[in-house]
């Protein structure tokens, strides 16, 4: 993962009861001070980093595909995919490659993150939603092998089969190719000043059924895949995106926001977010990312119609109306009752 991670599918808390905060519910967050155990060069610009407790208790249950939130020194929060074991509770992997675009995130990490530093950690989250499938595609650009190389792990350990098209800029820029050389009869690698993008028009122009794309990368990327596998079965492709897609303006008007829990009502005017109305009133919904993309901020809807903007629920999820990301969605009808 990238300074930020955008998902198609929703974010679950992988709470599992032994930290406080655990609870699944929204506005609920996991937070926790680690320490940085080790950080290792894995290719031209790509480190990865250990992440441990200080009395090295056992960390939460993470599934492939879930990520963390960093609270660096500089006051920024970076959302990075957890690319270790889920066995192993001892340590939170994640891999950070370093952006000449950067906001202060990947440039942090390289520069002055070093071991035995503390730092503040939130999640871990499940924006990805990996589930056991007869057969999976896995499709990685770039750092977006982070969430992939767990799911790789995974569907190897479960003895399904599964291959893995990775693509970069050099195979020198490449991560974690020395992990993957271990399943070689499944992995396919494309290094693009030697052999060009991946060929996907070869890879998704027949529809495999039970077959599972997963995907991660930069946005050109996972545009493609959408595309070249849009006659597949509804479903079958799950992508994770760094940043959020380019978005049609729409005009706001006022809305109602009836907090459930908290029996308040909140009025939101025309351009100001549902997630500022709320904090404003100091009601119980965090955020993070503020563009639709992280999942922190995810909260229940108990009545009306969500206006979702955001890149995280699929078009099923989205239907179903259940799940809401006020940090940039809105309401049809001009009345939501959630779950805050």
């Amino acid at each position: 993962m990238s300074d930020h991670q955008v998902s198609d599918h929703r974010y679950r808390p992988a709470g599992n009861g032994d930290e406080p905060g655990a609870e699944s519910s929204a506005g609920a967050v996991r937070e926790m001070r680690l320490f940085v155990r080790q950080v290792r060069w894995e290719a031209d610009g790509v480190v990865s980093v250990d992440l441990a407790r200080p009395d090295g208790r056992p960390l939460p249950t993470w599934r492939p595909g879930a990520h963390v939130e960093l609270a660096l020194p500089t006051g920024i929060a970076r959302q990075y995919s957890l690319c270790g074991s889920p066995q192993d509770r001892a340590a939170y992997r994640i891999a950070v490659r370093r952006e000449r675009s950067s906001r202060g995130g990947s440039e942090y990490v390289h520069a002055f993150l070093r071991p035995g530093q503390g730092i503040r950690l939130r999640g871990p989250f499940d924006n990805f939603g990996f589930e056991r499938e007869r057969s999976y595609l896995f499709v990685a650009g770039g750092i977006g092998i982070t969430p992939i190389l767990a799911m790789a792990r995974q569907a190897a350990a479960w003895g399904v089969p599964w291959q893995l098209l990775y693509g970069g800029r050099t195979a020198a820029s490449m991560a974690f190719t020395e992990e993957l050389a271990a399943h070689r009869h499944n992995v396919r690698l494309y290094p693009k000043d030697e052999v060009g993008r991946i060929p996907l028009d070869r890879w998704l122009e027949r529809p495999r059924p039970g077959t599972a794309v997963y995907a991660c990368g930069p946005e050109p990327l996972l545009t493609a895949v959408e595309e070249r596998a849009a006659h597949w079965p509804a479903g079958s492709v799950r992508l994770e995106r760094f940043r959020p897609r380019p978005r049609v303006p729409r005009a706001d008007t006022d809305l109602e926001v009836v907090c459930a829990r908290s029996d308040r009502t909140v009025r939101v005017p025309a351009g100001t977010s549902v997630l500022a109305a709320l904090q404003a009133e100091d009601l119980p919904v965090a955020g993070s990312c503020r563009e639709g993309v992280c999942g922190t901020c995810e909260t229940r809807v108990l009545e009306g119609e969500p206006d979702h903007r955001d890149d995280i629920l699929t078009a099923e999820q989205r239907a179903r109306g259940d799940r809401f990301y006020p940090c940039v969605s809105r309401a049809r009808g001009g009345r939501l009752v959630l779950d805050v």
